[in-house]
């Protein structure tokens, strides 16, 4: 699974990377959090790819109470098609949820050690994601709509299922445009795309504690420690 996330890349990776058309100014997260805003890029006319801010935790166009987000923050990539919360998105509403990094825990005899994984050479990651947009029940299309977003997860790769054993489906670049592309439905090609997804070394290190609450921020939260 992906619980948390951290998001300080510089500007020019994430044109370089994404080929983004509108770059907004985002204060770097080193711990983002279920229910907290994340960068996603996703592509709302034909070759124009925006990148913005999304909720994390999906909600479905038809549910009742925004609450069901709250469980929908990672949706496994070999069940998308079948599940009624992902189905929708995972036809029509693809989107990358941007990182520099993400953590995950490894159980101890101490309880549970955070690490951080990254790239080695530190370039962003795209992890696979779907996106809706909902209103309340019976609000008018001038209520601003609550966009959220859910990270595709599937089995952790070589470099990192010692951690755990699943991991965000980390797009390659060249793959960006297909998994963008609503027109794109085959489910063949996208389960091929996702099949091929995360197999990039990662790197990882342990880290402090600290990043166990949400309510701690800053550069800290990725520095390795012994």
């Amino acid at each position: 699974m992906c619980g948390r996330f951290a998001f300080f890349s510089p500007s020019e990776a994430v044109l370089r990377v994404f080929d983004v058309e509108d770059m907004p100014e985002l204060k770097a997260r080193y711990n983002i959090a279920p229910t907290t805003q994340g960068p996603v890029v996703r592509e709302v006319e034909p070759g124009t790819r925006p990148l913005e801010t999304m909720r994390w935790g999906l909600v479905p166009f038809w549910a009742k109470d925004e609450k069901i987000g709250n469980r929908m923050i990672n949706a496994r990539a070999e069940t998308l098609g079948e599940k009624p919360a992902f189905r929708n998105a995972y036809k029509k509403h693809r989107c990358l949820v941007v990182a520099s990094g993400f953590y995950e825990w490894r159980k101890t005899g101490n309880g549970k050690q955070p690490y951080f994984i990254a790239r080695p050479d530190g370039d962003p990651i795209g992890m696979a994601g779907l996106w809706e947009s909902w209103r309340p029940k019976g609000a008018d299309e001038e209520t601003e709509p609550l966009l959220t977003c859910t990270i595709v997860t599937k089995e952790a790769n070589a470099s990192i299922v010692d951690l755990h054993d699943r991991m965000p489906a980390i797009l390659n670049p060249d793959d960006f445009a297909t998994w963008l592309d609503p027109k794109k439905t085959d489910k063949e090609e996208l389960h091929d795309l996702l099949d091929r997804a995360g197999k990039s070394v990662m790197t990882f290190h342990p880290i402090s504690k600290a990043v166990n609450s949400p309510k701690n921020e800053g550069t800290d939260l990725i520095e390795p420690v012994a």
